[in-house]
């Protein structure tokens, strides 16, 4: 294909653009590249009169008031104003300044006008496909674009095969894209009382083409009424945008520690668990060990936050399991030798509502998918 053969000196070079970036920022602003969604000529979702480019707009510009308030952030915007900005060039902002953080500011829709929540995105392969579609709509802006035969050499947004060519280039940049991710959804959880629709890993275009990490935020949807109303009015746009900002300043906090941040009213509620914190008690889920080496597990999710093996979250699935890495606790149902009865498993979990389940084996305590 095309698109990936051209793509292959991208790849070849980025580790040392990595670490040329990494050298380039050492004692500097912590650089976070705001991405209002949409804009101008492509007004994105509309729904009972609320417009996605509009609130992903004003969102955004609130986002970036709270984090310019930091004294060793810098805020970039792909747009401050109704203009379409291509695709292609988003993820170029980011990359030509080195950016640490990547952030895109989406609303969701469907024709059914009944689900509601947030959810995340970052990165990776679709397992469901419902999130196909959500990647299918959210690319599908390239065809807007004049030259986007050309500039996206053969990318169809409509067709399952080009998403799947679409990849992580970095497991870094994953894990830790990850970790943001669940900080914000954590924070619409706990301090708004959102309602939530998780972590996931989808082949969007402006993801794969940011060198950094990078997270797609779903803000709610338009097609619900009164999710709608909510996202639409200044007191929805200020709260969300809070919690996004905090998320961003803990993931700050966290993984770029060398440099000193004002606090003010910006410390995340639900600050994550030190690593030495992490006991193996009976009333919680049994940490991931060497022993089960060659097992296969179902992951089920992954967040910032700890539970409980008797957590509702696990939707009364028994035999929990977890690692802790980088920050971020992955759950994992289960533990067979046999490939066939994980794939069983698997299809229990997707059946428990864990539609994002998929395989894993374990490996010197570690854990890799199962494609």
């Amino acid at each position: 294909m095309l698109l990936f053969t051209n793509r292959n000196i991208f790849l070849l070079l980025l580790s040392f653009c990595v670490f040329t970036s990494f050298a380039q920022k050492k004692n500097a602003k912590f650089t976070v590249v705001l991405d209002a969604g949409h804009g101008g000529k492509d007004p994105g979702n509309s729904y009972h009169g609320f417009v996605e480019k509009e609130i992903a707009l004003k969102t955004t510009l609130k986002v970036g008031e709270l984090l310019e308030k930091q004294k060793d952030f810098e805020v970039v915007y792909t747009r401050k104003s109704d203009v379409f900005i291509e695709l292609v060039n988003r993820p170029k902002v980011a990359n030509k300044i080195n950016a640490d953080l990547f952030v895109s500011i989406h609303c969701n829709s469907v024709t059914n006008q009944t689900p509601s929540g947030t959810e995340t995105f970052v990165m990776g392969l679709s397992r469901s496909n419902m999130n196909l579609e959500v990647a299918k709509k959210e690319n599908s802006v390239i065809l807007l674009e004049d030259n986007y035969k050309k500039t996206y050499e053969g990318f169809d947004p409509h067709k399952p095969e080009s998403l799947a060519g679409l990849k992580i280039v970095q497991e870094e940049n994953l894990n830790s894209s990850i970790s943001l991710a669940s900080l914000i959804q954590d924070n619409f959880t706990y301090n708004l009382s959102r309602k939530t629709r998780g972590v996931k890993q989808q082949p969007l275009w402006v993801l794969d083409a940011a060198y950094m990490p990078g997270v797609l935020i779903e803000l709610g949807f338009l097609s619900n009424k009164e999710e709608g109303e909510y996202l639409n009015s200044e007191d929805g746009q200020s709260q969300m945008a809070e919690q996004i900002a905090k998320a961003i300043i803990a993931y700050q906090k966290e993984f770029f520690n060398d440099i000193v941040v004002q606090s003010d009213k910006t410390d995340l509620v639900n600050q994550k668990p030190k690593k030495e914190e992490v006991v193996d008690k009976q009333s919680e889920s049994i940490p991931v060990s060497a022993t089960e080496n060659g097992k296969y597990k179902i992951q089920l999710f992954a967040s910032s936050k700890k539970r409980a093996v008797t957590s509702p979250d696990f939707k009364g699935l028994k035999e929990i399991s977890f690692t802790f890495d980088n920050n971020l606790y992955k759950y994992f149902y289960g533990s067979v030798t046999d490939l066939n009865e994980a794939k069983k498993l698997c299809q229990q979990a997707k059946k428990s509502g864990f539609s994002d389940a998929f395989v894993v084996m374990v490996t010197d305590g570690k854990t890799s998918a199962i494609k």
